[in-house]
């Protein structure tokens, strides 16, 4: 037999808890506070110990669970909520996108003390930004706006502008198994499916949610299937 060890995060109002899992159960690892509201969290993709926060202050903050104090950096540029943060999954790169609801998204290299570039266009607040899993250098945004718009870092201004509900968009997410598929869930209780090679239609709409859809992530396990958690107080998948 052999011993399996998983680590994950989870956050609070102004707590990162860092929890181990293992055969015991789950036990808190490490606790770090900040003076505000986390709103989300995402792994480096080169260092298992160092993680991102964002916080309601506008701030992104670095982590080290392998130290008992921290940050290690502060990065302090949007000028409202920074609601979602994500590393960039694709080989070669080492970036992290920021979404704020100051209605902007922001490109960061975590060894530069400042922002890279600040992409705007969205005309309401950004609650979700997300890396392409296949496409180098491209993230999805979801909105206030009722919009999903797909960017590329290498080009200025949006690439593509996609009006996916007529309601606030909360989530979005990249199919693992398809470069072209992407999951909004917004807050008129629906998921809707996109295939950026024809946006006119919806590919799929996913009902049963009574409360507006707070999260969306696609299997990375199998192409067909993603889960779903709603102000209703249910996960459905």
């Amino acid at each position: 037999s052999c011993d399996v060890l998983f680590y994950f995060a989870c956050l609070g109002c102004g707590t990162l808890a860092v929890l181990e899992q293992n055969e015991a159960g789950i036990v808190l690892l490490r606790s770090f506070d900040w003076n505000d509201g986390l709103f989300d969290v995402t792994w480096s993709e080169n260092n298992e110990h160092v993680l991102i926060t964002s916080s309601g202050d506008g701030s992104l903050q670095i982590w080290d669970t392998a130290k008992t104090k921290g940050p290690l950096q502060v990065y302090k540029e949007h000028t409202q909520e920074a609601y979602s943060v994500d590393w960039s999954q694709t080989r070669g790169e080492q970036l992290v996108v920021s979404g704020s609801w100051d209605q902007t998204a922001k490109l960061w290299d975590p060894a530069v003390g400042k922002s890279l570039c600040t992409f705007k266009g969205h005309e309401g607040v950004i609650y979700s930004t997300i890396w392409s899993p296949h496409i180098p250098g491209c993230f999805a945004s979801a909105s206030g706006d009722q919009t999903l718009r797909v960017w590329d870092v290498k080009a200025p201004g949006v690439k593509l502008v996609i009006p996916a509900h007529e309601a606030e968009i909360l989530s979005c997410d990249w199919c693992k198994y398809d470069e072209n598929l992407l999951v909004t869930g917004a807050v008129d209780c629906s998921l809707k499916g996109w295939d950026l090679r024809n946006i006119r239609q919806p590919v799929f709409i996913l009902l049963g949610h009574t409360y507006a859809i707070r999260r969306v992530k696609f299997s990375p396990f199998h192409a067909t299937f993603l889960a779903s958690c709603s102000y209703d107080f249910t996960v459905r998948y």
